[in-house]
């Protein structure tokens, strides 16, 4: 079953799923965005929208997902917000190079199939000294972690892969560097993570 069929299926329950759980750690993630200003922020694989109530007004923000079902789910959560909603690809994003400020990772980058190409995908349409807000589940390099792996022969085909290792990922796009790296959740399992991209704005 492809992901985008999963998604579509589960796209009612998701957030029975996962808004009672994940709320504070988003908005934790999410206060590290300026608070003030207007510039223009991408959240990539923003599903049912559960990261909205948490944003800062005043900034241009797009969201991505690869279903139209999460997408219909956003909309009554976009209130206030300068949203534009985008059906797409995160490991062949729509939008022109070097093109967003900021760029909201939450719950993406253990999902798509491939972790590098997201990542590779997310440098390319950050501007230069932009960040990267990432949150969550990774391997540590070497764990071990055999259930995890098992169950990830599973999962990986319907809702999630369990098998990711960020530094894996991370070592793919040289032009982004770890700032923060922050044990969440589940022993260290969910991580908050902030990346730079090289270069300056100015």
């Amino acid at each position: 079953m492809s992901l985008r069929r999963s998604y579509t299926i589960i796209a009612p329950l998701y957030d029975a799923l996962l808004a009672t759980a994940g709320g504070g750690l988003r908005a934790a993630s999410l206060a590290q965005l300026p608070q003030q200003g207007s510039q223009d922020i991408l959240i990539n694989g923003i599903g049912t929208g559960l990261d909205l109530p948490h944003l800062p007004p005043g900034h241009a923000y797009t969201g991505l997902d690869l279903t139209a079902a999460m997408l219909h789910r956003v909309k009554p959560r976009i209130r206030n917000l300068h949203m534009n909603l985008v059906q797409g690809n995160s490991m062949s994003l729509p939008f022109a190079d070097e093109c967003f400020d900021h760029v909201v990772l939450h719950l993406i980058l253990a999902i798509v199939p491939d972790g590098r190409a997201c990542l590779r995908e997310t440098a390319r349409v950050l501007k230069p000294g932009g960040s990267v807000l990432i949150l969550d589940k990774f391997l540590k390099p070497s764990e071990t972690a055999w259930f995890r792996r098992t169950l990830n022969l599973l999962s990986q085909h319907l809702v999630t892969r369990l098998d990711v290792v960020f530094e894996e990922v991370l070592a793919a796009v040289p032009e982004l560097k770890s700032v923060s790296d922050t044990p969440v959740l589940g022993r260290g399992w969910f991580r908050s993570i902030l990346l730079i991209k090289a270069g300056s704005t100015g």
